[in-house]
């Protein structure tokens, strides 16, 4: 009972969820130190299934236009020999972290093993999730449990990200189950730009540490791409000034 009271009022689902600003009412600006700014790139350039909302008016519609040719494309298909994670309503029930460490060798999050094979491999996930309510037309990343098991997981292994099988979208499926967003058919998984933009300098200051850590080749490239596959540029600049606290 006390973990029901607790997931929705983490994550509550749409139809529970208090109306956003409309387009009108734009998100506060704040102004970032020059080295700490993000360069946010062209629409065209960003990843696929992922779309930004500048205007934060989260009441759009789930299927926009009826012109197929709009709709984003699927993603690439898995990538051969990664690690698969498979969860189901029993582990994400207990947050229960043991399939991603068993499908990945990763036990703890000091006993990360070589960096260089799961960045060579990649790790994915399939979510096994039965619906109590088959006609549910929530997707997976809307439902609070599910995210819940995301949290903890990004909490355990905050270096995650940047190990996911990018070319098949799993770094924009586990964007979505910690940033604010909302689905389009025709535009795909469209996020809080705000939220999105801390999420990816979390990540930045977590990532680019450890992969320096563990003697990966070019660790501002990797970390660099990995914020440009969510539609972000990271400058030099704020490389040098994490190097210079460390």
């Amino acid at each position: 009972m006390a973990k029901a009271a607790l997931v929705p009022s983490l994550f509550p689902s749409p139809r529970h969820r208090p109306r956003q600003r409309d387009a009108t009412t734009p998100f506060p600006h704040v102004e970032l130190p020059a080295a700490w700014r993000v360069r946010k790139r062209k629409a065209e350039d960003v990843a696929v299934s992922v779309a930004f909302n500048p205007s934060g008016n989260f009441d759009i519609s789930a299927f926009g236009s009826e012109d197929d040719s709009d709709k984003v494309e699927p993603p690439m298909p898995p990538t051969s020999g990664r690690y698969e994670v498979v969860i189901d309503n029993d582990s994400i029930g207990r947050l229960d972290l043991s399939p991603f460490q068993t499908a990945t060798g990763i036990t703890s999050p000091s006993s990360e093993g070589e960096a260089r094979r799961y960045l060579e491999r990649s790790i994915g996930f399939t979510i096994n999730y039965q619906r109590e309510d088959p006609r549910d037309p929530r997707e997976l990343s809307e439902y609070p449990e599910i995210r819940l098991w995301f949290v903890r997981l990004d909490a355990e292994y905050p270096w995650l990200p940047v190990v996911l099988d990018w070319r098949a979208g799993e770094l924009a499926r586990y964007a979505a189950m910690l940033v604010p967003h909302q689905m389009s058919l025709r535009m795909g998984v469209v996020f809080n730009p705000e939220a999105l933009e801390l999420f990816v300098m979390t990540k930045v200051f977590v990532v680019y540490p450890w992969l320096k850590r563990h003697g990966v080749p070019r660790p501002r490239l990797k970390t660099t791409d990995m914020a440009r596959m969510l539609g972000f540029g990271i400058g030099d600049q704020l490389f040098d000034l994490i190097d210079q606290q460390q």
